[in-house]
């Protein structure tokens, strides 16, 4: 015959309570320990991989700027800050930083395309492909001829959306437009590289546009009618109710008074 003994339910609760304390001792001496490996040389980093399209920086330039502000082992680098020392680099745009096991760091870098200047001359602000200013050496811009673009902050993508529509049709009739500045007022002002200005008005994109298109398929023909051809344009007012006032290189509208005697 078995007989079974029931302990009393405060034994019962000291037991559980002190297999509750191992089972935390337990897991604290292992995070310690995990812990104190984690920052052994043993895990200490030895490459950085880095990939992408590079224009603007190289191996140099990144050892030196990088890699002071890197710190920590394999475990124990913080990649938010690591992305942020990359994302610091000049032309830099985006980072994407991951470890790699045993002892890499993986970074994926994007570097702004510079489309415009922003700003007035000698200012080192740029305009990427995203519509989005960013500064730089302005000397580094590869491109032999970028427009320059202006306007209130916080607008640079909307004046790139409305320079890349309207330099086709400038292109179509054999003129570049070099500037494009929307002003506080909500007005659209440009220039040609052959230096004549134009007031292109305001108002919703397809109207800016409408007008311009209008206006640059008649200009051959009001500037012939003078004996000019459309490079003599010095101004133009597109402002005014179904047309618009010009200023051509050459030509006067002003009436001399007649001479008394």
């Amino acid at each position: 015959m078995s007989t079974e003994l029931t302990l009393p339910a405060d034994i019962r609760l000291m037991n559980l309570m002190a297999w509750v304390m191992l089972a935390v001792f337990a897991a604290l001496l292992l995070n310690s320990m995990a812990g104190w490996a984690a920052t052994q040389a043993t895990f200490a980093l030895h490459a950085i991989s880095v990939t992408g399209e590079l224009t603007h920086n190289n191996v140099v330039t990144m050892r030196a700027n990088v890699t002071p502000r890197l710190s920590g082992t394999f475990f124990t680098i913080d990649l938010d800050r690591a992305r942020l020392a990359f994302e610091a680099l000049p032309w830099v745009r985006k980072a994407l930083v991951r470890r790699e096991f045993p002892d890499r760091l993986r970074v994926v870098l994007q570097e702004h395309k510079a489309l415009a200047y922003w700003g007035g001359e000698g200012e080192p602000r740029l305009v990427n492909s995203f519509g989005e200013v960013f500064e730089a050496n302005v000397g580094e811009v590869e491109q032999d001829a970028m427009p320059r673009l202006l306007g209130p902050d916080g607008q640079s993508a909307q004046v790139l959306l409305m320079y890349q529509s309207l330099r086709p049709l400038f292109e179509e009739m054999d003129m570049t437009l070099e500037q494009l500045e929307l002003t506080g007022h909500g007005g659209w002002r440009g220039r040609l590289e052959e230096g004549a200005t134009l007031e292109l008005g305001s108002g919703a994109a397809a109207e800016v546009l409408a007008r311009t298109q209008q206006f640059l398929k008649t200009l051959t023909q009001v500037t012939s009618r003078y004996g000019r051809s459309s490079d003599a344009l010095e101004t133009a007012d597109l402002r005014h109710e179904g047309g618009y006032a010009l200023r051509l290189r050459g030509v006067s509208t002003t009436v001399a008074s007649a001479q008394t005697k």
